[in-house]
């Protein structure tokens, strides 16, 4: 796979980007290029972001500083040996304590080759990540964009890249997954710079729409 490295990688993809879609050409000009957005890396970086689904940014760096204090290193084997009590006790529910497990259990059985998945064919990676239970599309393909830095990625289901899509194409409605996905073939091979694109043009809508409504 191949992997954004720097903010000189990121102007490569605008570059290409605007040359030849008038949608992101339309995007570059009005944000400029878009910034890396790094994650945490490793497994440490996947427990935090399946942590912090569906929380607010607050809430979810509470439960991550209590599982530092309680867990100390975040590891697959640590992880295992953690009782439920002390998992909820971090703040941590139900449903993600199941993922959460079943991930550990997949990385230390081998199932899941996560040392290895920057190695792998991109599609091959995310597969291996979704066959994990409780591990869906989006958040294979926001790790692998974000964590691993995957050049050619997309997340079709997210819905700021889909209403983006919409506002900067002038679409009547927004567009499905199945339609984002389509779409979004016309952005190889730096689909993930025109996801950054159109995260930083749906920020810049909505505060556009802010000011219009105040």
């Amino acid at each position: 796979m191949t992997i954004i490295a720097n903010d000189a990688d990121i102007k490569r993809g605008v570059d290409h980007l605007a040359a030849s879609c008038p949608h992101m050409r339309m995007i570059a000009e009005l944000c400029g290029p878009p910034p890396l957005r790094w994650r945490e890396p490793g497994f440490a970086g996947l427990v935090t972001m399946i942590t912090a689904q569906q929380l607010s940014v607050a809430s979810a760096s509470a439960i991550r500083a209590k599982m530092d204090d309680r867990l100390g290193e975040i590891s697959a084997a640590r992880l295992l040996a953690a009782s439920e009590e002390e998992l909820r006790a971090c703040g941590l529910s139900g449903p993600k304590i199941r993922t959460l497990r079943a991930l550990s259990e997949a990385v230390e059985s081998g199932a899941l080759p996560f040392e290895r998945l920057d190695e792998m064919p991109v599609a091959d990676a995310h597969a291996a990540m979704v066959r994990v239970h409780g591990i869906g599309p989006w958040t294979a393909e926001v790790y692998l964009m974000f964590c691993l830095g995957v050049q050619d990625i997309f997340a079709p289901a997210d819905l700021a890249l889909q209403e983006a899509a919409k506002l900067a194409m002038g679409l009547e409605a927004r567009p499905t997954t199945k339609q984002m996905a389509e779409i979004a073939t016309r952005w190889e091979p730096w689909r993930a710079v025109a996801a950054r694109m159109l995260w930083a043009y749906y920020a810049h809508a909505k505060r556009r729409q802010g000011v219009v409504g105040a």
